[in-house]
């Protein structure tokens, strides 16, 4: 479906960094709703349907990560091909668009999902390698890692991310409602 998408919506502005930010935090509010229902069908079915009594082992716990990350993909990617917006990014008028593109490609939201773990995958790697003792040390890492990647926008004269810029997405700010006349 390679249908040209509008030019209006190809010119709409960037959001400000700020905006974009603030709609991040307000979406992992929300992923974390989506996560712990996710996180109750996994122990149920694991414990009804597999009988698994060890929440502890390793193949548990391994099995959950997994589980976390594939739900966080499937919301994510059903989302911006759905409609090219989460809720959050809705509520703040935030859409993700390709140009060139009426919807977004399956394939083009997976990619972007996979590149936009460069948020924090960076971080949990180094974490895992270097086992850091202290939570100061832990939560240092995830905020120099969100902030380095949080730079990226910086190095592109639209301010897209670089997870965007490298799957040629663009987040665009929409314009606001038309506000309607009360009736008397």
């Amino acid at each position: 479906m390679q249908n040209s998408s509008s030019p209006a919506t190809t010119s709409l502005p960037t959001p400000t960094l700020k905006r974009r930010l603030i709609a991040m935090v307000y979406e992992a509010f929300l992923l974390t709703a989506v996560e712990f229902f996710g996180v109750l069908l996994y122990l149920l079915i694991a414990r009804f349907v597999f009988g698994a009594q060890d929440t502890k082992a390793d193949a548990f716990q391994h099995g959950l990560s997994m589980w976390i990350f594939l739900i966080a993909a499937a919301y994510f990617i059903h989302c911006w091909v759905d409609s090219g917006h989460t809720l959050a990014m809705k509520t703040w008028r935030i859409k993700l668009v390709k140009p060139g593109f009426a919807r977004m490609p399956p394939r083009v939201a997976l990619g972007r999902f996979l590149l936009a773990c460069g948020w924090f995958l960076p971080a949990a790697i180094l974490i895992y390698a270097l086992k850091p003792t202290g939570k100061a040390e832990v939560f240092g890492l995830f905020a120099i890692n969100l902030a380095a990647w949080a730079m990226t926008a910086f190095l592109d004269k639209d301010r897209q991310f670089l997870h965007d810029k490298l799957m040629g997405t663009r987040l665009i700010q929409m314009a606001a409602p038309a506000k309607q006349k009360a009736k008397a």
